[in-house]
């Protein structure tokens, strides 16, 4: 699933590790969700949503058409 976390970290100039940290789980999680190989499930990405202080929406951009 498409997302701007990658994005978002860098406006607050944090790491990957960092974020995994505030968010309990592993970096490789974070990386893997960066580069939309895991989708993360939906209390995952309330939590990220919430950090950023942005809607869901914002983070996460679903794609219809990646489903098929």
């Amino acid at each position: 699933m498409k997302n701007t976390i990658k994005v978002r970290r860098a406006e607050k100039d944090m790491t990957q590790e960092e974020l995994a940290n505030i968010l309990g789980i592993a970096r490789q999680t974070v990386i893997a969700i960066e580069k939309e190989k895991y989708s993360p499930s939906l209390e995952l990405a309330f939590k990220i949503s919430r950090l950023f202080h942005k809607n869901i929406e914002e983070i996460f951009i679903y794609d219809k058409e990646e489903k098929k």
